[in-house]
């Protein structure tokens, strides 16, 4: 028995899958076994699942893909989706044609298996008994629909928000859709938002930065002076940082490919203000030293390596998302600052720091579109913002002085900017207004001198209009 599992072992193709033994093959199909996940993080209980063992690339990469989506969330699900026809299907279709992510194929067969395990009856069986033969049977379709309306008011039963309800709905029609099956309901769902997060105020980040320690601070800082998602500060590797962190390039310079964003729409660019990179030159340099207690070796940094390391590998790994959701939602319960919104969520997420970002570069000046391009949004198609330049957009960036902290720091240029606000005037928005009217300027650092220059033309031009107001001139 030992020399026909080895035999059937060799027959199994290299997927990208930790399989340790095979029960057996049968019609192409091998019953393996696999008892870890790909970061080498031992299952709970060992998964049982048949994959095929001749399969095209293109089917490979499906299963890789739903692989992928189940194994670090749910490794329970993967025989229910990997060994379902239907299922398969629907992955297939996010893969293909729609954006690849992975939580969304977790979210979408999740969403499944809790519908047809409320049905007690298998996905596959759910899909069969709504064709004559292979032609839709339209009263068959109607009862479906008619049970899809009654597990709708089991989840508003249940309390869940309305939005959530419509992405559930969203889900289930998308999977009869793939397979050849167009469910109607005879009504609209709301998508009503009721849970609202917010961008955190300055001083709760202060106080978040305060409590962390230094990979948090590098965490939150990047956060809310970069303007990243969660999913793609996960992603980012030290190649990304190392030029203009090697130069010592302040506001340092970050291209963020399309394969590591949301949607994977595009590109596109953003920086990070002084106080981030310092807490990210020492948290490279801890990681370089290794940790105190040993527990963590020194580490070769390389371009490849994360710039966010996994704390509970030895090995130099990438953090998982939700790991960097629990540092933040955690320093959030350490400051006494999670208070829940109308619905079960609490106002502030880590996400809430993204939006940091964006609330704080529109209330110092940044036009919109500048903002979105740095966040990974789309913007007009007539607005070709990545033309004009990362020298430009940096100036930008650094004109309008976005930090956590308050600079304390009194300069000339810190005393000009105060006078002018006594004045009535905003300097932030005056510094980026004259950037835009001088297109041909670029700094590889931010120009202290030139600020200056800006700032006390503005100083004098208001000056001049309260002398002329106070001596009745208009």
């Amino acid at each position: 028995m030992e020399k026909a599992l080895t035999a059937n072992a060799q027959a199994v193709p290299s997927y990208d899958i930790p399989i340790v033994n095979v029960l057996g093959v049968h019609n192409g199909m091998a019953k393996v076994v696999v008892t870890e996940s790909l970061r080498g993080k031992a299952f709970r209980k060992p998964v049982e699942v048949w994959v095929p063992t001749q399969p095209s690339k293109a089917e490979r990469a499906v299963y890789q893909y739903v692989w992928e989506a189940l194994e670090s969330l749910s490794p329970s699900l993967i025989p229910f989706a990997l060994e379902s026809r239907s299922i398969m299907k629907l992955a297939k279709y996010l893969l293909r044609h729609r954006s690849g992510s992975r939580g969304t194929a977790f979210q979408y067969i999740d969403m499944i298996a809790r519908y047809v395990g409320w049905l007690e009856q298998g996905p596959d069986a759910l899909i069969s008994e709504c064709f004559d033969g292979e032609v839709p049977n339209p009263k068959v379709l109607a009862k479906h629909a008619s049970q899809l309306d009654e597990y709708v008011g089991e989840l508003q039963a249940e309390g869940l928000a309305p939005g959530t309800i419509a992405n559930r709905v969203k889900a289930l029609k998308t999977f009869y859709m793939v397979n050849g099956l167009k469910l109607v309901l005879p009504y609209r769902l709301s998508n009503r938002t009721v849970n609202h997060d917010r961008a955190p105020t300055p001083e709760e980040l202060q106080h978040l930065i305060d409590l962390a320690d230094l990979r948090a601070k590098v965490i939150v800082s990047t956060l809310a002076l970069g303007g990243f998602r969660v999913g793609t500060l996960a992603k980012l590797k030290y190649y990304h940082v190392m030029e203009d962190l090697e130069r010592g390039v302040i506001p340092l310079h970050i291209h963020v490919e399309a394969e590591i964003t949301k949607g994977k729409y595009g590109d596109y660019d953003t920086f990070l203000g002084a106080e981030s990179v310092e807490y990210l030159k020492a948290y490279l340099d801890v990681r370089r030293r290794g940790s105190p207690s040993g527990k963590i070796p020194p580490e070769d940094i390389t371009e490849e390596s994360p710039l966010i390391r996994d704390i509970r590998s030895r090995q130099p790994r990438p953090v998982d998302r939700r790991c960097l959701y629990k540092v933040v939602h955690n320093l959030y319960r350490r400051a006494g600052m999670l208070k829940h919104t109308r619905g079960r969520r609490h106002e502030l997420c880590a996400h809430s720091i993204r939006k940091y970002f964006r609330t704080q570069l529109a209330a110092l000046g940044v036009p919109s579109d500048y903002i979105e391009y740095m966040m990974g949004h789309k913007i007009s198609a007539y607005h070709d913002v990545k033309m004009k330049g990362i020298e430009f957009l940096r100036n930008i960036y650094s004109a309008s002085n976005l930090s956590i902290r308050p600079k304390m720091k009194v300069t000339k240029l810190g005393m000009i900017a105060e006078l002018i606000r006594s004045l009535g005037g905003k300097p932030e928005e005056e510094l980026i207004t004259r950037m835009f009217s001088q297109p041909h300027r670029t700094y590889c650092t931010p120009n202290e001198e030139d600020q200056y220059n800006i700032l006390s033309q503005t100083l004098k031009e208001l000056l001049r209009k309260e002398l002329l107001n106070h001596n009745g001139v208009v």
